[in-house]
């Protein structure tokens, strides 16, 4: 009679709902953890100098700007920005004696300056002359990208005079602007 009652009473536990379920073992939960993160636009060089020398500028027969010593030196660079928009600009200074020049003389060679980077989808330029060096010249977008950057020099001119003896010095500064 005390197993027929037992038995009984498991039966009856087991039809009612949530009695059966609370004596089962228990089954897998799970919880969720959600990661965010950032990453910020920027632009770095990994070689920001190169210098180009040139042993003489004037042409030894007149002292006139030899403008063939300019016109086709390069130097490299080498960058990157991870950025869809980042832009690259050039501002390039003129070639300049610090001694003053008197008249027939000129201590100024100004010049075109163009930086090429090569992001995947291409080549990308963006240039300035030296006559307006307190100004860069249009950006261009580069985009992504991570390549050397090829610095070249072209359009030299100076006035119609000898230059004057001494060293000269200019400057073309090369800028990356990170974008999103």
């Amino acid at each position: 009679m005390k197993k027929f009652l037992i038995s009984a009473a498991l039966l009856a536990a087991a039809a009612v709902p949530g009695i059966a379920s609370a004596t089962a073992a228990p089954g897998p939960v799970s919880g969720t953890v959600t990661v965010n993160g950032t990453v910020a636009a920027r632009c770095q060089f990994t070689t920001g100098t190169a210098t180009i020398t040139i042993p003489e500028l004037s042409d030894p027969a007149t002292g006139n700007l030899l403008a063939s010593t300019v016109n086709g030196q390069s130097a490299n660079l080498v960058g990157w920005c991870n950025g869809t928009t980042s832009t690259m600009t050039v501002n390039a200074s003129p070639i300049l004696n610090a001694g003053t020049a008197p008249t027939g003389f000129t201590n100024r060679v100004d010049y075109t300056a163009t930086a090429t980077a090569h992001p995947a989808a291409g080549a990308v330029s963006a240039t300035d002359g030296s006559a307006d060096s307190p100004t860069a010249g249009s950006a261009a977008t580069v985009g992504v990208f991570t390549s050397q950057i090829e610095v070249g020099l072209s359009g030299a001119t100076s006035a119609a005079a000898k230059l004057l003896a001494g060293a000269y010095t200019g400057q073309v500064l090369v800028t990356l602007t990170p974008g999103l």
